[in-house]
Formats: C-alpha cells, sequence, structure tokens
C-alpha cells in the first residue's frame, strides 16, 4: 500500500483538467504582498540581454536555431515575441545574491548559466522525448531537424560554463563546479526518466530519486548560484541548495499533474501528453502503488499498453479513461499532497539561514507560484 502519511495529511484535490492544481493551503505571511510577476520579470529582463549576447557567439545555424528556440524569432527568421517560459531559475539566481547583501546584478551570470543549461535539457528531452510542441510552437528538431537539436543543445551547456569562468573569480569556479554538479545528475534524470519508461513498475522512491535529479538538482543550482557568486559560504550555499532542490520536487509534481491533467491551452502540450509517452509519473507510479481495485485494473492495461503495436493510434477515449483509472486509485490526489509537503519543506530551509525578510519573503513567494500554476 501506498504511505499516505508521506504526502502529509489528506485534502481534497482538483478533479477537472484545466483547473490550477493543486493549491497551496492559504497562510497569512508577509509574502502574500509580493508581486511575483514582477519578481519573475526582473529575473526575465536582467539576465535577456546577457542570455542574447551569449547566444550570439554561436556559429551559423547554431545562432538563429537558438533564437527560434528561445521565442525571439519565427521558423521563418523573422522577429517574434514568443513565450520564453516561466523564467522561475533566473529569478530565484538574482534573488540569491541578495541573500548575501548583494545586488541582484551579481547573479546575472548565473541566471543566464542556469538558463543555458535549462535550455539545453529541454532541447535534448523534446527530441528523445519525440515532443512536437513546447511553448505553443514546434520545437527546435521539428522544425531544424534532430541534428540541429543536438548540437544547439551541446552549444548551450558549453556556453553556460564559459560565461561563468569568464569571471576569472574563486566564486565563479565554485559557482561553476556547482553547476556542473548539478547538470550530472539531471543528466542522470533523464537516462532514469527513459529508462522507466519501458518497465512495467517503478517504485515511488525510484521516481521521486529521477524527479530529484531531473528537475530538483538544477533548481537547488538555481537558488544558491547568485549567493556563491556574491561570496555566500558553502553552508549558507548548501541550505538554498535545499530549498532549491525540494522546491524541484513541488515543481516537477505539479508538472506531473499537469502532464496528465493540464489544459493544452495553457501548457503548449497534447492532452493525455504524459500517457501518450508512458511516462512514469508520480501520479501514475503513486496509483499502481496503491492497492485495490482501480490500482490492479490500471496496471493491467498499462502492462497491456506496453505490448500494444497500436498505442499510437489510441483515442482521446482511452487515454481518459486510464486517466481515470489513475485519479480513482489517488494518484492524482497522492501527487498533489507530496507538491505541498515538499513546497514546506523547501520553506523550512530558508528559515535555517540568516538574510534580510523581504529577501526571505520573495523566496516563499516563489514558492507558492510554483505550486499554483497552470503551465
Amino acid at each position: 500500500m501506498l504511505d499516505q502519511h508521506a504526502a502529509g495529511p489528506r485534502t481534497p484535490g482538483t478533479a477537472t483538467r484545466g483547473e490550477t492544481v493543486p493549491t497551496v493551503p492559504p497562510a497569512e505571511t508577509a509574502a502574500d504582498a509580493v508581486d511575483v510577476s514582477a519578481l519573475l520579470e526582473r529575473g526575465r529582463t536582467l539576465a535577456t540581454p546577457v542570455l542574447r549576447a551569449a547566444v550570439d557567439r554561436l556559429a551559423p545555424p547554431m545562432d538563429t536555431v537558438s533564437a527560434y528556440h528561445f521565442g525571439w524569432i519565427d521558423a521563418e527568421g523573422n522577429p517574434a515575441d514568443g513565450d520564453g517560459g516561466k523564467a522561475v531559475r533566473p529569478a530565484l539566481a538574482v534573488l540569491s545574491a541578495e541573500v548575501t547583501g548583494a545586488a541582484p546584478e551579481v547573479g546575472i551570470p548565473g541566471a543566464v548559466a542556469v538558463e543555458l543549461v535549462h535550455n539545453f535539457s529541454l532541447l535534448h528531452d523534446d527530441l528523445m522525448d519525440g515532443d512536437e510542441q513546447r511553448r505553443h510552437r514546434d520545437t527546435v528538431w521539428k522544425v531544424h531537424g534532430p541534428a540541429q537539436a543536438i548540437l544547439v543543445g551541446d552549444a548551450l551547456f558549453a556556453l553556460a560554463n564559459e560565461i561563468l569562468l569568464e569571471l576569472g573569480t574563486v566564486e565563479a569556479g565554485r559557482a561553476t563546479r556547482r553547476l556542473t554538479t548539478a547538470t550530472r545528475a539531471l543528466i542522470d534524470g533523464q537516462a532514469q526518466d527513459i529508462s522507466y519508461e519501458h518497465r512495467d513498475r517503478v517504485s515511488v522512491e525510484e521516481c521521486l530519486e529521477m524527479e530529484g535529479n531531473k528537475t530538483g538538482a538544477l533548481l537547488a543550482a538555481s537558488s544558491s548560484i547568485g549567493a556563491v557568486l556574491g561570496g555566500a559560504d558553502d553552508r549558507t550555499a548548501d541550505t538554498l541548495e535545499k530549498y532549491g532542490y525540494h522546491l524541484g520536487l513541488a515543481f516537477q509534481a505539479v508538472d506531473d499533474l499537469l502532464g496528465i491533467w493540464g489544459d493544452p491551452v495553457s501548457t503548449g502540450k497534447q492532452t493525455w501528453s504524459d500517457l501518450r509517452q508512458r511516462k512514469k509519473s508520480l501520479p501514475v507510479v503513486a496509483a499502481l502503488a496503491a492497492g485495490g481495485s482501480a490500482s490492479e485494473r490500471l496496471g493491467e492495461i498499462l502492462a497491456a499498453d506496453a505490448k500494444s503495436s497500436d498505442f499510437e493510434n489510441f483515442s482521446e477515449e482511452e487515454f481518459a479513461s486510464r486517466a481515470a483509472l489513475i485519479e480513482e486509485a489517488g494518484g492524482r490526489e497522492w501527487t498533489a499532497q507530496e507538491a505541498r509537503r515538499q513546497h514546506n519543506t523547501a520553506i523550512q530551509a530558508l528559515h535555517a539561514i540568516d538574510m534580510p525578510d523581504r529577501v526571505r519573503d520573495r523566496f516563499t513567494a516563489l514558492a507558492d507560484f510554483v505550486v499554483v500554476r497552470k503551465r
């Protein structure tokens, strides 16, 4: 049976595709007054000019392919104002610089570096997963071909390290070491994710380990890298990484919910996208571990799906029936609870170090944003 205690007290989850999932229990905190959209925009505004300059260093056609991926141009090369993503990582990087009393600008190289690594992973993941849409546009491999998706991803990873090491400081070396460690964990997580697609069963613990690598590691680096550039000691950086790691697990839990029940208009992906890819995401593994008739039926159907040669032609109703079984078995509610638990763990980590109250409030507000979103 699934350990419900690990997910915290049971509270109702949402039940309709496209609604905000999950919701954090309301709490009156100073973070309620933080304008999260302004915080995200600050990170984007500070990082984008440096990010564009970094991309301009790439040889043609990698520079234009990268520009397309970031939404700066369309498939024909015309200027565009595409969706550049949520910009949570750059926001965390520049915010973390303020933990040390430094100006947010100190965190800009770190913000750019984590954004480059993040997009390196997106380019490769889209190709490996066969995703044809990201941010409401065709993915790079779909428009420019698999070879360009691989090359541009590799180039962005190299640029990330270059941006940091160019600073030539001891702090930059420390930041680079943390980022490369996080990148290796991210790659480990993607490898685990792919391998799990070919297994009948994956434990909840294995899934959390994979998601900690794939998502938690880079958010951990994002939450500490600005502080490291600002001269923070290892204890402070490690504690900020703990916040980011658990925030990443909360972030991925919400992504897993949206990957099954998210509204395509908001997510920019197909309906039931994770089910189409046979992903062993948290709602699926939690439902399979729960026991009971719905869980057993789901296991039988997924085992049959793995042997099916006609899986790609399944109807909407067939995917919907699988999603309904996951929900009936408790996988949806457990995952929502897990997002809340990881969110709370992230917030608690902030209390272990000294920082200005306004900075702590902003970290808290960003954590709240991560678990209450539609895309």
